[in-house]
């Protein structure tokens, strides 16, 4: 399978608002794909059309070659949210090992989870009583337990320290070099040089869909924000006020 993700004609309604305004993009299988943007440009809907959770005016979206919301996805893609989504009042262990037993698994593999996202010292810790951004690892460890195919990330760094930045980086291209396929958005240029395609959206509409190389070379600039602003301001000039 040559996308993991493909979508086509996106349109969505938030009220009388439009919010995505005919979206189509592809995810390669087996990559880092990040989706970068500003807060309010339509990320977080993008994603939720993906995980099949959003009602949609218009368009398509298939995942992993079924249309996305499908039940036979349910155990093939793992999503975590910006807000936690695991139990506030269980320890990082009893979450972790909670939804390992959900998928059949040992308390080995729960505690192998904990451990990737750099929280073994705080497994004992009650989930309310953690940062927010050992929270935020807290959940990605539980959606890490189940081998998704697919893992999509909502802002996944947010409240983490350079060196867990960092260590979190490795470990999604770790996982895209076994064979996930991994959408990570974020509103931090500095993260785009790390992905290995980037889908660059702004007030609802892609200004963006290729390599980081390649980006690059398009805006003439070794600089991502650069170039960011240089799709931008081409954007604003195609599209009428």
């Amino acid at each position: 399978m040559e996308n993991a993700i493909a979508v086509t004609g996106l349109v969505v309604d938030r009220g009388r608002r439009r919010v995505l305004h005919g979206i189509d993009c592809a995810v390669p299988a087996g990559s880092v794909t990040g989706l970068l943007g500003p807060s309010g440009s339509g990320k977080t809907t993008l994603i939720r059309a993906i995980v099949g959770v959003q009602i949609v005016r218009a368009g398509t979206v298939t995942v992993l070659g079924k249309p996305a919301g499908s039940a036979a996805l349910r155990h093939a893609v793992g999503y975590v949210t910006q807000a936690p989504s695991i139990y506030a009042d269980l320890s990082v262990r009893e979450n972790a090992r909670y939804f390992a037993s959900l998928y059949g698994l040992s308390a080995t593999h729960a505690d192998a989870a904990i451990a990737d996202v750099g929280l073994a010292s705080a497994q004992g810790q009650l989930v309310g009583n953690l940062s927010g951004g050992q929270r935020s690892r807290a959940s990605l460890a539980c959606a890490l337990i189940g081998t998704p195919r697919l893992l999509v990330l909502d802002e996944p760094t947010v409240g983490q320290d350079p060196v867990l930045r960092a260590d979190l980086w490795a470990k999604f291209h770790a996982l895209a070099a076994s064979g996930t396929t991994l959408l990570v958005s974020s509103h931090v240029m500095d993260e785009a040089g790390r992905c290995d395609r980037l889908l660059l959206i702004r007030e609802g509409r892609l200004v963006g869909d290729d390599t980081p190389a390649a980006i690059r070379a398009l805006a003439g600039t070794d600089d991502l924000e650069e170039a960011f602003l240089h799709l931008i301001r081409n954007q604003d000039e195609a599209v009428p006020a």
